[in-house]
């Protein structure tokens, strides 16, 4: 049996934050304020996913990793969560249930499809789930130029915007300045903190 199908006997004293949010939401830039405000911070460990892809391919900072190994991986224990989305497989190295052990505050970028596997695999869990307005993120986009205004705000509605299920669960909106969300997220992270002192 795999880490992630295990139930744990009872709750490790650290929290997983996974955060979540649509394309063009500004996860990786609020994910990197924030992990540089912790910087130095040895109870705050800000995940490095593995992703099949490559690693100059733009976006967070990523374990390169080919699908061979990654199933290896997988298989051999090595994930405490993974799943596929757009073509690609994503892991989180299984690593973090030690971090969670000692009683650290863990943050991963996840996916909203994903959410079922972490709740499983972490029964203290926290959502952080990054939006904007469905004009805002349609504009920026657009601005990749790989689909039509239309089409994008067609797939904005319907896949809708928020988290479905009964997770805990912070939204922030970042449809404005950038500096307002994140502030926003390092305050939900550090209430977190504080929670679990």
């Amino acid at each position: 049996m795999s880490r992630t199908d295990a139930e744990p006997a009872q709750a490790p004293p650290g929290l997983m934050i996974v955060v979540v949010g649509p394309s063009g939401a500004g996860k990786d830039t609020l994910m990197a304020i924030a992990a540089q405000h912790f910087d130095g911070r040895s109870d705050v460990q800000f995940v490095r996913r593995a992703i099949t892809r490559d690693t100059d391919a733009g976006g967070e900072a990523h374990l390169a990793i080919s699908d061979a190994d990654f199933d290896a991986l997988a298989t051999a224990g090595g994930f405490a969560v993974s799943w596929e989305a757009h073509g690609l497989k994503y892991g989180i190295p299984a690593d973090v249930h030690d971090s969670l052990r000692q009683g650290h505050l863990v943050i991963a970028n996840g996916s909203r499809s994903a959410l079922p596997h972490f709740q499983k695999a972490f029964p203290a869990l926290t959502v952080v789930n990054i939006t904007a307005r469905p004009e805002v993120l349609a504009e920026r986009l657009q601005a990749r130029g790989r689909e039509s205004r239309e089409d994008i705000l067609r797939r904005l509605a319907r896949g809708g915007l928020d988290v479905r299920g009964d997770f805990d669960v912070v939204t922030i909106d970042n449809s404005g300045d950038i500096d307002d969300a994140g502030r926003a997220i390092v305050a939900a992270l550090e209430r977190a903190l504080a929670a679990r002192a």
